[in-house]
């Protein structure tokens, strides 16, 4: 478990600049090591040479392969004049950038450096035993430095492949968020459209069918056909404002998304249809805005089924909470029945299948609820939905 009190070394990631100085830091402090300790370096022509596998280490992170070529070629060459005794560590500090950046190709050094490095421990169980201290060094440098080179590019490869990884995983999950947001808009869609449409189809078939011999019924009929289109618009319009406002941008001129409260609503356009709804809200505490939107959706879409498929009919809503007893294995929950006294089974007319009850089934899923839908033993049909209510208002 991790320490509380234990902080990090850095409390934010550093910035591009912080990162330039840093380099910049290590460089001039191996400089002024290996100028120190090197028992080489008392010429100018040694200062240039470590100066030159060294200071380039400011710039790894801006070009990579060039200074790492810069400062093996250098390294190589001051172990060989024997101006410093250094295990290529400034080498290995310029490759680890190489590695993060250099793309995957079919060649991959991986394998041939993990071979040098095995081939240097080889060398070092063999020649490491040679009496002479100077095999002995040169012995231990190569191992060393082979084992520096190999842990750099392995690391720098790791770190290159988990930061890919993290970037798949995101793209991943904003592609997800992406589909779930168009399925939700379907959904929304589909509601509003079927539900308008179908009651403006059954008062259409009315207006025509009397309007020779009841034309004030015919003209009723067209008025409830107005104030339904006119409806619909209004909530287009609002999932559109929704759809177009930025994020962040304020949305006080939008109008709420429909709840509980417009129920009664979808209760007298169903009747204007020809299907009598029975409304009984039960609903004791306060639903959040998205829980109430799901309702509504389900209430309107099962009762525009009653309409499209069994109208003419009565029809009783019931929306209630319930559960949540103290003990119980069930929380609280919205309990959403809609029945009809109609024909029981709902066979659509020619044409392709809608997707009301699929579209209720998916909303209620979405809310981790329990859908069921069917004919009723005595005839009639009844959709029964519940929603658990985590997400009621506190």
């Amino acid at each position: 478990m991790d320490d509380p009190d234990v902080r990090p070394l850095f409390p934010r990631p550093l910035r591009p600049r912080e990162l330039v100085a840093l380099d910049v830091l290590a460089g001039v402090g191996y400089a002024f090591v290996l100028v120190v300790n090197s028992p080489g370096a008392h010429h100018p022509a040694a200062w240039a040479l470590i100066a030159t596998m060294t200071l380039p280490l400011a710039v790894r992170r801006r070009w990579p392969l060039p200074v790492f070529c810069v400062v093996a070629v250098a390294s190589v060459a001051a172990m060989t004049l024997g101006v410093a005794r250094e295990p290529l560590a400034a080498a290995a500090y310029a490759l680890y950038p190489v590695a993060l950046t250099t793309r995957r190709h079919r060649w991959e050094p991986t394998a041939a450096i993990g071979a040098l490095t095995v081939g240097a421990l080889l060398l070092a169980a063999v020649g490491g035993v040679a009496a002479e201290p100077e095999v002995r060094r040169i012995v231990e440098t190569v191992v060393l430095g082979s084992l520096a080179l190999g842990g750099a590019w392995t690391i720098g490869r790791a770190v290159r492949e988990r930061r890919a990884y993290v970037a798949r995983r995101a793209e991943q999950a904003a592609e997800h968020a992406v589909t779930e947001e168009r399925l939700r808009i379907a959904r929304e869609m589909h509601d509003v459209v079927s539900h308008t449409l179908s009651l403006i189809g059954v008062k259409a078939g009315v207006a025509a069918h009397v309007a020779d011999r009841r034309p004030e019924e015919a003209l009723e009929a067209l008025r409830v056909i107005e104030t339904t289109s006119r409806q619909a618009l209004t909530e287009m319009r609002h999932m559109l404002g929704v759809l177009r406002t930025a994020p962040g941008a304020v949305t006080g001129a939008l109008s709420p998304a429909p709840g509980l409260t417009a129920l009664p609503d979808i209760a007298e356009r169903a009747a204007a249809a020809g299907v009598r709804v029975d409304l009984d809200v039960r609903v004791t505490d306060g639903l959040s805005p998205a829980l109430e939107l799901a309702v509504h959706r389900i209430v309107q879409e099962a009762v525009t089924n009653v309409v499209r498929h069994a109208a003419p009919a009565a029809c009783r809503v019931l929306v209630a909470d319930e559960g949540g007893d103290e003990g119980g294995d069930e929380g609280a929950q919205v309990r959403i029945e809609v029945t009809d006294d109609g024909p029981g089974r709902r066979v659509l007319p020619a044409g392709p299948p809608g997707h009301g009850l699929i579209g209720m089934r998916e909303r209620v899923t979405a809310y981790g609820g329990v859908f069921t839908a069917g004919p009723l033993p005595g005839g009639g049909f009844r959709v029964l939905a519940r929603l658990p209510l985590e997400g009621k208002r506190t």
